[in-house]
């Protein structure tokens, strides 16, 4: 009963933390983009506030404390990781043709094409502006040096999963494990380099810091393996996007690949017809969510984040940072957990 309480006690301090870093976090996104000086930058400020879950930033922030660094000195890096994050979103609402995001109009349905690409390449360079401020606030300048390398090669990444997912597009046999491989580049990149840079700039050992590297890329496949289950579980109110935004590109996420590994003849000949692009967008959504309900591949898709989670969790052993340990737990938690 005791070891019951003592967890509880933990996870709440753990919440606790979350919610103060979030709300520093926010309040200098705001005062950083305060003031609107021009066109882009007022675009920026649009696509960035109200922020989103800031989870990329946090999880830089806690990786420093989690190999005993100190968190005021990267909070300027750990919102250059939201300006790559946001910056790959505004693109991918351009690649997708996706009108809505985090609820409201994205940059391409409220600004169009041009300004959306151009605004998405000044968040991304923008990233590297926020890197190099940590100098001013101690970080060893070989360790941000270090710490842009990183975050570059990351974003290199994030591009070669996009472009991945592109050739994948309608392609039922593509298997899982390139869809894993795609997915580990798209959105595990990014997790991997937040938690990568964060160790780096806290000045863990190199042993340390690949642990987090490890976190990071697990916890990334977990978050995007939810993400994919979202679609046909939550509303598109609920989910900030369309719900049937990948049905309508003909993306073969998690849940539809496992659909289609353990399906027959017959229901394998469906998911083709839902991917296919021949039936509505209603159609196709509704034929989708009921074979993956009836092949079991969303009860599948659970499983399978959660035991990504287990793998991120266990990197976290041994740690100096007790407090920052806490909360990444807790947030891996969360990540198979959450309605968005």
């Amino acid at each position: 009963m005791s070891g019951d309480v003592s967890q509880k006690t933990e996870r709440s301090a753990a919440q606790r933390d979350i919610q103060s870093h979030v709300r520093m976090l926010r309040a200098d996104l705001e005062r950083r983009w305060s003031s609107a000086s021009g066109r882009v930058h007022e675009i920026s400020r649009y696509a960035l506030l109200p922020a989103g879950k800031l989870l990329r930033p946090l999880l830089l922030l806690e990786s420093a404390r989690a190999v005993g660094g100190a968190s005021p000195a990267v909070v300027s890096a750990a919102l250059g990781v939201e300006y790559l994050h946001v910056g790959s979103l505004v693109h991918d609402d351009v690649i997708d043709n996706d009108e809505l995001r985090r609820g409201r109009p994205s940059v391409l349905a409220r600004n169009g094409v041009a300004d959306a690409i151009v605004t998405g390449d000044a968040l991304l360079l923008t990233m590297f502006v926020a890197l190099t401020e940590c100098v001013d606030h101690g970080v060893p300048a070989a360790a941000v040096l270090e710490a842009v390398r990183v975050l570059a090669e990351a974003g290199v990444d994030l591009c070669r999963g996009q472009a991945m997912e592109s050739d994948m597009v309608g392609n039922l046999d593509c298997g899982l494990d390139r869809y894993l491989t795609m997915i580990g580049l798209k959105t595990g990149a990014l997790f991997r380099g937040a938690c990568h840079s964060g160790a780096l700039l806290g000045g863990g050992s190199p042993a340390q810091v690949q642990l987090m590297a490890r976190f990071g890329e697990h916890l990334g496949l977990a978050f995007q393996i939810h993400d994919d289950l979202l679609s046909y579980i939550a509303d598109s109110e609920v989910l900030g996007k369309p719900t049937a935004s990948d049905v309508t590109n003909r993306r073969p996420t998690y849940p539809v690949l496992i659909a289609y590994q353990v399906a027959g003849p017959a229901d394998r000949a469906r998911l083709e017809l839902a991917l296919s692009g021949q039936l509505s967008e209603t159609d196709a959504y509704g034929l989708m969510k009921e074979l993956l309900d009836t092949t079991g591949a969303l009860a599948l898709t659970r499983e399978r984040a959660a035991h990504e989670v287990r793998l991120a969790t266990g990197c976290l052993a041994d740690l100096p940072g007790e407090d920052g340990v806490a909360v990444l737990a807790a947030i891996a938690e969360s990540s198979i957990n959450r309605e968005r």
